[in-house]
Formats: structure tokens, C-alpha cells, sequence
């Protein structure tokens, strides 16, 4: 049954917590605070505590030929402040100017109530006017015509100087008021720089640059939210108006002091009255509830928005126990979020932004919520609370298409126009590009008339170094093709390697059968394959042509694949590019991934000697992506399974979809919106949205602990304690015991000395700050010394199984013998080859692929 707040009791509530709130908060204060209750005598508190300037106290702000003070003697009901009581109209131009103690973020607030004063000298519900600052339209033509409206338009804007100026422009034979105004700093980290973009879903930079109006906040499944409560005067609304179906949903609640704030986030953010009231799912009275709980929220369609959603597991009874979907427009904006995995805990203040672009844009944005369908935990999602700010457009306008220097926003027409002249202009402009094309063709090239839909000109960009890419050797390669040489053509300076014709790889996967898949991903599937004229076994990945998503993980791949050879970087045999088809094919690596072997599949245990090596390969390749190119490449998302096996256990690094070019040189860092996997994400990366390559070397400590312990990275199924593999083997570590929780298969057969070098590589790269970290160099320097170690130590007693020797080909569970005696091993809740928990596979999916993993593997910290 859905909870409901009557307004005593609310009244009540907010004041019993009033204090406890303002004890246990970061409370806030502004260096620039100006406060102006405009045509006031008197000064006035707004009810939240603040005090406003009288009118005489702040004549020093005010520019403006006349003076029209205007008063209401007797407040009318349901008028929140007495601020609304006063007001100052102007028949010519007038300007508030206020000097600024530094620039960055400031609210400006305007207060508007259009009453009749005495004497009937202005009505102003008749007024029509705009509001600008020097290079901003804040209200174009505005009126207000309900006399029992009072209005309050809340703006965030980016001074870049030190004066901030607010005219009033009444349109001609008309005039312009103010009941109030408010220009106050807002703190730097409310709005950072950086969020994800929807579509095409891709990290979103500069929103410095952009102006925001405050159109909707909600407090979800809880009360009215004022400033009373707010450090930062905002108010927050219930939610029940607009959810779209209320049976959808229940709200729950918890005391506001029992929230608490993880690093990165603060109560400056949203206080911790929203974090402590949410909306879940109702009880459905089945056993699988598959529903979304739907909010709807008018907006301009003009106009792009900003939204940013609050999260906290104020549900949950234990951690990594809820995992569900995130819905923006019907977008998928989050895929199994796990709240106590990226804050370590339950009850703990969490918030994601998002940029919804004018292209998306309609009347109604819609925020859903929904679970994952997926054997994880309760079946549930919750929601505490959404911010809506429209964002200013391309002419530095939040309302209409005019710009201050009078300027036309290129989205000024409506949505139906707007898609009738884009689709004019694109059909006009593919005519004519297509026409040039021919003519071009016609003279150079006529045989390439006979190739179509290929998606070399979406590669071309991408290989502009090499002027030959698809201009010379390309057109060699499909001629060569057409005249019947189809086996066996290589180019090598395409970066691509052998051209591919759809029929060949068609025949290779048996027509892309399903039974064939060893993948899938965002992009689409992998096939293993056998090319018809050799023999050759191949991995075929096939992407998906409706999946944008994909298409960025496909360009980054080929892009890095392009520039990248190392024996430890598993290689690009070639690609095929006919009927729209965007198909990679890469060599086999018949041993499948280093993950594989270690638990969860029920293969022979690896030996002590063979894992150091694996991780010996797996570090040279990192270390050659670090340092082989000049700025070096960042991988992202180094884990067990995207390191993978040949027939001869040589490890080689794959799956470059979500690789970063380094910083440029003078640069410490790039500048990137989070993504990785569950268990191996950088803490660091997560709180600063900072990447570097100290990031791959975390994840590559976690990597280390998965070898020595054979478990996974995270495993929800465990005790608290041991959910986190890297926290849990530090743990042990940090008291001498690391050799209780190794994988028992190695009991008896790891020399200490070579376990504890490799240990301490784990340990050093986990640390906290990514300047503690080594590099990857110095990881592999460490790795080798672990192997020579191992090399020199005395060889186990002939009746013992060598370490040194290779797995059997009978798949089985190691020996009961190497279980040690007191069990301490198998209690802690490590798994050895068949017996092991394994997590669901898309648990470990990455971001680009799914969702799942945008600020993951943060249990505990």
C-alpha cells in the first residue's frame, strides 16, 4: 500500500529534524549571497532562515529610470514566503549588477507573483517582458496571467567574470517586475563537466559551457522537501503526480540520519531527506514480477536536458542482493545496477547524470525502473529521487530560439519541422554526394561500380595515416577478389589483414550457426570458424548492425587493432566489409580464456609454473600497450576473461572495445566518464572520472589474486567479508596468511618465496592512489623474478605430481589430498575447477557491451 504524508504530520516531521539534520550535514556557505526582496520597506525572512535586502538596502545593485514600488497588504492563501508580498515594475530597461567574489556556478532565482496592487496603476498579470545577463535569454516574452500564481524560476549558470548582471527588458508598451531576486554561488562539484550521453550512448564533455534551468526535482516516494532542509535553498516535490501508474508502485522510507555519504558524493549533491525516502515495486502477489514503475514528466521539446537520478539501497537486507535496469525514454540507461557494489555498502547516497539531446527529445521525458529477469538476488528496483535542468541551446537561450546578440537557435522550429528539414536536406545532400561519388568512380575506378554496401568509407577516418588504406591497396584487394582470387590476399598496409568475402565466412561458421558461438557482446556475436581452403580455425565477430552501441566498441577495436602487434595482443587475421556487414576475424585461441582454467568450467587445474607465466604474457602485453605507441593505450578493462590461451597456454590480451588513448604529452590523465568491469575498477577512476594506465595495473592486481586463488573477482554468493576478492585476499595478506585461501590445487606444490614475490606485486598494485602504484614494467620485472623463484626451488619428491607438468586431458576436480587438513581453504569459500561459483555471465560484461559495469568493484571501500 502506498505510504502518504498529511501535511500536519509532515509539518511535524520536518521539524523534529530539523536539527539532527543540520548536525550530521556538510552545511553550506555561499561567498556571494545576495538576497534583494524587491519594493520592500522592511527586511523579511524567506521562512528557511535566509535574510533578504530591503529595497533602499540594494539600490546599490539597481539601474533604472523609474521607481515603481508595489505592495500587497494582506498575504492571500498559499503564498509560501512574504517576499511574494512586494515587488518593483519597470516601464524602461533596468539591470541588477552584483560584483562577485569569484566566478564558477551561481543560482539565480527570481521570484514572480503578478498581484494587483492598491491604486491599480499596474496589473501585473498584464506584463510582458524578458530576462537576460549579458550573454544569456533567461525569459523571452514572459507573462504570468493567473493573479493567484506565484511563480519561481531557478537557473544554474557558469560565470566566467567577476560581475553578474540581470536586465529587465519590458516589451514595448508594456512592463516588467520582480518580486525577489537570489544570486548565489553553488558549489564547484554540483555539476561536473562530464556525464553519458543516451544517444549515441558515449561520454558527453563541456557542460561548463552550458546555462540550466531547474524544470523538475522529485523526492521520491517521500514528502515535500523545502529549504528548510536543503543547504542549498532548493526544494524537492513528492513524486505521486507523475507516476504514471501509482499501483506500480511503494514507497519506503528510512530516517534521514542513517544515510551516509561515500566519497564523491555529499549531501551538497541532494540532501540525505532523499537519499532516505524511495519508490520500489509493488508487491505484485507473484513469484516473478516483471513490470517497470514509470514516472512521466512534461518538458519543452526544443530544448536538450540534463537528468540526473539519485540513488540509495534503503531496501536491501544485505550487499550485492538487488540488481536491476535503469530506463531513460524508453533507452536502456543503466543495466543491472548493484548500489552496494559501487558504494560498499547499504543505505549509502549514490547519483548517476545523463544528457537527453534535442534529437530525443519530445514533450514527456520518462524515467523507468525495472528488475534485471536474471537469477540475482531479490526481484526488485528502487528510485530516490530526479533532477530534470533544461540545458541553454545553441545560441545561449533557456527559452525560445533569440539569442542575447539576436542570433536564430539552429533548433528553434518544431520537432515535425525540424525532421522534415533534416530529412530534406540529408536526401539532398546524399543526392548529391552520391552524384560526385559516381563521377568520380566512373572516371577512376569502374570496376568498383560492381561493390556495394561497404563500410569502408566508415573505416576510412579511422586510417588516414595511411593514404593507401582504402584508396590503393583496397581497390587491389576487391579487383583481385572480383577476378577469383578469394583465398589468400593480404594487404598488409590496410592494418586489416586478408580481405574476406561474406560467402567465405559464411561457409566458415556454417552459416553463422549458433552452435558455433564462443561469444557475445554488445556488438553482436563470435563464431569459431574454419576457412575452406587451409584449414585455418578462426574467430569470427560479427557486428550487429543495430546496435549503436556496438559500432563505438567496433571503431575503438579496429582503431587499436590498426596500430597494435605484439605475440602477448591477440592479432587481426582480416575483416569482411559486404552487404553492410561489419565482420572481424582475429586468429583462435584454442585454449579459450584464462578464466576458464582457473574455475568454472571444470577444465584441469593450471600448474603454479604455467599461471605465472600466463600472467608473465598477459603483463607484457599491457606493458607493450603503455609504452608501444607514443601516447600509449589505456585497455580499460583488464580481466580473466579477456585474456585468452593458445593451443600452447602463451597468454595474449583481447577485447580493446573500451580502450583509451593515453594523455597527450604534458598530460597526467584523461578525462573520461566511468566504465570496467564488476571486481577490477579502479577506485581512484571511480571518485575522480580520471583515467590512467595505473587504472589497467589495478585491475591487473586483481587479475594476480583470481591466479593464486582461483576464484572469482566478486562472488555475491559469499560471506560480506569475501565478496571482494582483491579486499579479501589483502586481508590475509596483511596477517602472513595468504597461504589459507590459495587455490588448494597448489597446496604443496608453490614455493613460498615465489608465492609471496607474486603477493606482493598483487598488493602493490592495489593500492589505494594510482601514484602508489608501479608500472606495469615493474609488474612484469616482479612476475619474472617470481618465475625464477619457482625455477630454483628444490623439485617436489618424485612420488608427488610435478608442478611443472601439463593438465591431463581428463577434466576433473583436483585430489581430496590437497585439501589442507583444518579445511581453512575450502571454509573460506574458494571453489577449485568444477566445484567453483561461478557469477552469471553477464556480470562480468563490460559497459560498452552491457551496461553493467559503469562504477563497479568498489565493495568495502
Amino acid at each position: 500500500m502506498e505510504r502518504r504524508f498529511p501535511p500536519i504530520i509532515l509539518t511535524v516531521f520536518l521539524l523534529l529534524f530539523r536539527e539532527t539534520y543540520s548536525s550530521s550535514t556538510t552545511k553550506f556557505t555561499p561567498t556571494d549571497n545576495f538576497l534583494i526582496d524587491c519594493g520592500a520597506k522592511e527586511k523579511v525572512e524567506s521562512g528557511d532562515g535566509r535574510e533578504f535586502k530591503t529595497d533602499s538596502e540594494s539600490t546599490a545593485f539597481l539601474s533604472a529610470d523609474d521607481n515603481n514600488l508595489l505592495f500587497l497588504p494582506k498575504a492571500p492563501e498559499g503564498i509560501p514566503s512574504p517576499i511574494y508580498l512586494s515587488a518593483r515594475a519597470f516601464t524602461k530597461e533596468a539591470t541588477y549588477a552584483f560584483t562577485l567574489a569569484r566566478p564558477g556556478w551561481h543560482w539565480i532565482r527570481l521570484h514572480f507573483h503578478p498581484f494587483n496592487p492598491p491604486g491599480g496603476t499596474f496589473n501585473l498579470s498584464n506584463a510582458v517582458f524578458s530576462v537576460t545577463t549579458d550573454d544569456l535569454v533567461l525569459l523571452h516574452s514572459f507573462t504570468i496571467g493567473d493573479v493567484q500564481k506565484w511563480v519561481l524560476k531557478e537557473y544554474i549558470v557558469n560565470a566566467t567574470t567577476e560581475r553578474m548582471a540581470i536586465h529587465f527588458s519590458p516589451l514595448k508598451n508594456s512592463f516588467a517586475f520582480i518580486n525577489a531576486i537570489e544570486v548565489v554561488n553553488a558549489p564547484d562539484t554540483l555539476i561536473s563537466d562530464e556525464a553519458t550521453n543516451l544517444a549515441p550512448l558515449d561520454d558527453f564533455k563541456g557542460l561548463s559551457d552550458f546555462a540550466f534551468q531547474s524544470v523538475h526535482r522529485l523526492n521520491v516516494g517521500g514528502p515535500l522537501i523545502t529549504s528548510v532542509n536543503d543547504t542549498l535553498s532548493r526544494s524537492w516535490v513528492n513524486d505521486g503526480q507523475y507516476l504514471k501508474s501509482k499501483s506500480t508502485g511503494k514507497s519506503i522510507s528510512v530516517a534521514p540520519t542513517v544515510i551516509e555519504f561515500p566519497d564523491g558524493t555529499s549531501n551538497l549533491i541532494a540532501p540525505n531527506w532523499v537519499y532516505a525516502s524511495a519508490m520500489k515495486m509493488a508487491d505484485a502477489g507473484v513469484s516473478q514480477p516483471n513490470f517497470n514503475i514509470t514516472w512521466q514528466m512534461s518538458v519543452d521539446p526544443s530544448f536538450g536536458y540534463f537528468v540526473r537520478l539519485h540513488f540509495c539501497d534503503i531496501l536491501s537486507k544485505a550487499l550485492n542482493d538487488l540488481y536491476f535496469n535503469v530506463y531513460i525514454n524508453g533507452r536502456k540507461a543503466i543495466s543491472g545496477l548493484d548500489l552496494s557494489t559501487l558504494t560498499g555498502g547499504l543505505a549509502m547516497a549514490y547519483y548517476r547524470d545523463f544528457i537527453l539531446n534535442a534529437s530525443l527529445a519530445t514533450d514527456v521525458i520518462s524515467v523507468q525502473i525495472g528488475p534485471m529477469n536474471q537469477p540475482t538476488g531479490i526481484v526488485n528496483a528502487l528510485l530516490n529521487g530526479v533532477e530534470i535542468l533544461k540545458m541553454s541551446n545553441s545560441v545561449d537561450s533557456l527559452d525560445g530560439e533569440f539569442g542575447v546578440d539576436g542570433r536564430v537557435a539552429s533548433s528553434g522550429m518544431s520537432a515535425k519541422k525540424k525532421i522534415v528539414a533534416v530529412v530534406g536536406i540529408l536526401m539532398m545532400a546524399g543526392a548529391f554526394i552520391g552524384l560526385a561519388a559516381m563521377v568520380v568512380k566512373w572516371h577512376k575506378r569502374p570496376q568498383d561500380w560492381e561493390k556495394k554496401n561497404s563500410f569502408s568509407s566508415w573505416l576510412l577516418p579511422l586510417h588516414s595515416a595511411h593514404s593507401s588504406f582504402m584508396s590503393g591497396s583496397k581497390s587491389s584487394v576487391t579487383a583481385s577478389h572480383r577476378a577469383g582470387f578469394s583465398g589468400g590476399i593480404y594487404s598488409s598496409t590496410l592494418g586489416l589483414g586478408r580481405y574476406f568475402s561474406f560467402a567465405e565466412l559464411q561457409e566458415a561458421t556454417k552459416n553463422f550457426n549458433d552452435d558455433t558461438v564462443c561469444g557475445v557482446g554488445g556488438f553482436g556475436n563470435v563464431y569459431i570458424g574454419e576457412l575452406a581452403d587451409d584449414g585455418t580455425k578462426v574467430a569470427v565477430k560479427r557486428g550487429n548492425p543495430h546496435s549503436e552501441q556496438g559500432i563505438n566498441e567496433f571503431q575503438t577495436e579496429i582503431q587499436m587493432l590498426s596500430k597494435l602487434r605484439h605475440r602477448h595482443l591477440v592479432s587481426l587475421i582480416g575483416y569482411c566489409d559486404e552487404n553492410n556487414e561489419m565482420i572481424l576475424v582475429y586468429e583462435l585461441m584454442a585454449n579459450g580464456t584464462m578464466r576458464d582454467h582457473l574455475y568454472g568450467k571444470g577444465l584441469p587445474p593450471l600448474s603454479w609454473k604455467q599461471r605465472l607465466e600466463i600472467c608473465i604474457g598477459a603483463a607484457r602485453g599491457l606493458h607493450y600497450l603503455h609504452t608501444g605507441t607514443t601516447q600509449g593505450i589505456i585497455h580499460r578493462d583488464v580481466k580473466t576473461t579477456n585474456i585468452l590461451l593458445d593451443d600452447n597456454f602463451v597468454a595474449k590480451v583481447a577485447d580493446f572495445g573500451l580502450s583509451k588513448d593515453g594523455p597527450t604529452v604534458g598530460g597526467n590523465h584523461v578525462s573520461t566518464a566511468v566504465k570496467g568491469s564488476f571486481g577490477y575498477l579502479d577506485p581512484e577512476y571511480f571518485r575522480r572520472q580520471q583515467l590512467t594506465d595505473k587504472s589497467d595495473v589495478y585491475s591487473f592486481g586483481v587479475v594476480l589474486f583470481e591466479a593464486l586463488c582461483a576464484r572469482t573477482a566478486l562472488d555475491p554468493s559469499l560471506p560480506r567479508e569475501q565478496v571482494n576478492l582483491a579486499e579479501w585476499a589483502m586481508q590475509w595478506k596483511k596477517k602472513g596468511l595468504l597461504e589459507k585461501i590459495i587455490d588448494p590445487y597448489l597446496v604443496g606444490k608453490i614455493n613460498i618465496e615465489s608465492m609471496n614475490k607474486l603477493a606482493e606485486a598483487a598488493e602493490k598494485c592495489l593500492a589505494e592512489y594510482g601514484v602508489d602504484r608501479p608500472s606495469m614494467g615493474d609488474v612484469l620485472w616482479n612476475l619474472e623474478y617470481a618465475l625464477q623463484l619457482h625455477d630454483a626451488a628444490p623439485p617436489p619428491p618424485p612420488d608427488s605430481d610435478s608442478d611443472d607438468k601439463p593438465p591431463s586431458s581428463t577434466a576433473g576436480s583436483a585430489p581430496s589430498s590437497l585439501i589442507p587438513e583444518d579445511g581453512s581453504a575450502a571454509s573460506s569459500g574458494v571453489g577449485i575447477g568444477a566445484g567453483a561459483v561461478r557469477m552469471p555471465d553477464d556480470r562480468s560484461t563490460t559497459v560498452a557491451n552491457d551496461a553493467y559495469a559503469q562504477l563497479a568493484g568498489m565493495t568495502g571501500r
